[in-house]
């Protein structure tokens, strides 16, 4: 971070983040619930994604924190403050969304200062903390520029400096990377990390997009239905999965049929540990990670539950995706390039389940590996 942009107040040394409370949160439309009383903290100046698919809530919860719509029932806590009635322009948050909206005739840096213009603050100071905060998202050459003259990538930063320009007390991403091509959703999706990490700022992220949450945020909360089935750190919401439907939307999961006893899950000559060793007896869908599915050492391909032929081998780069048609169910297994190679389709391999603890579902039908 530069000096110019450390004095101009927006450096964690001299900003902390607020604490903020979503508390039984609801909100229909007609009939339809978007929200089925949402209950959530933010520590200060934490990260947290909100994941799921269309028509989750998500985005309404967002909304809802931004008082761009009001809350059928609950609360909205910001830094302890009860905003729940007050609209959007008394919130002091800062928002940014898919869309860039960039107004076309003016520069970035005009476009920056437009919110501190709509604050009453001097043409001197504006243009000053435009610029640094340009500098901030990496744009101080840019200032003079109009949004035809930039990238979709540089608007969408124009946009974040545009947001951060204010000095909010919680940053609003609303999905601000899906209209960008994967490599420059990558990049920014790093440089938005890196700048809320320099500012301090409390910041709630919507994306539907799995791989964007699990990479950018401190927690991650997957919806469903206008609630939150989990909430955790990355790594735990990938490897610890609290209810079938997270498994199955965080990651690629095999969905293997199976049968409980005493607190194991046999899959295919396999026993497996169960996430829940609770789990009552009977019938069930064991869900496998591809990353837990590998090659047996042995190179026995006599016939066998586990036994089956290569059908496609995806290059991933380090790794790569192999799908396995054991004849009754194709399964998954991700693993090193240089073995995935060295099995390629057509070709007759055994599979090996590692031990891993894994979710079952209950269901009276197999199914393939989604």
């Amino acid at each position: 971070m530069t000096t110019a942009v450390a004095a101009a107040g927006v450096g964690t040394a001299t900003r902390a983040g607020v604490e903020i409370r979503l508390e039984n949160l609801r909100r229909r439309y007609g009939a339809v619930t978007a929200l089925d009383g949402l209950t959530l903290t933010l520590a200060p100046g934490e990260l947290v994604a909100l994941l799921g698919p269309s028509g989750c809530g998500k985005t309404t919860a967002l909304r809802l924190l931004a008082g761009l719509e009001e809350a059928d029932g609950g609360r909205v806590v910001i830094g302890g403050h009860d905003v729940t009635g007050l609209p959007a322009n008394k919130r002091d948050t800062g928002m940014v969304f898919q869309a860039y909206s960039l107004f076309p005739h003016m520069t970035a840096w005009e476009n920056v200062a437009f919110g501190l213009q709509m604050r009453k603050i001097g043409a001197a100071d504006r243009r000053r903390r435009a610029i640094e905060t340009l500098e901030l998202v990496g744009l101080g050459g840019f200032a003079n520029r109009y949004a035809h003259q930039m990238s979709g990538g540089q608007q969408q930063r124009v946009a974040l400096a545009r947001a951060l320009a204010i000095r909010p007390k919680v940053l609003l991403l609303d999905e601000p990377l899906s209209a960008l091509d994967a490599k420059v959703r990558v990049r920014l999706r790093d440089e938005i990390r890196r700048v809320q990490l320099d500012v301090g700022i409390t910041t709630l992220f919507v994306t539907h997009d799995q791989e964007e949450a699990l990479a950018i945020a401190d927690r991650v909360g997957v919806m469903q239905s206008g609630r939150l089935e989990q909430v955790g750190p990355p790594t735990t919401i990938y490897s610890r999965p609290a209810t079938p439907f997270v498994a199955e939307f965080v990651g690629l999961t095999n969905r293997l049929p199976g049968i409980v006893r005493g607190g194991q899950v046999e899959v295919r000559g396999t026993s497996l540990p169960l996430v829940q060793p609770d789990a009552a007896d009977g019938a069930a869908v064991a869900l496998v990670r591809p990353e837990a599915v590998t090659f047996a050492s042995d190179n026995e391909t006599a016939a066998g539950p586990l036994v089956g032929t290569v059908i496609a081998v995806a290059f991933l780069g380090a790794t790569s995706r192999v799908t396995v048609d054991l004849g009754d169910i194709t399964v998954l297994a991700q693993l090193a390039t240089s073995e995935a190679a060295a099995h390629p389709a057509g070709t007759r391999v055994r599979l090996a389940l590692r031990p891993d603890a894994v979710l079952i579902a209950r269901e009276t039908t197999g199914a393939t590996s989604a």
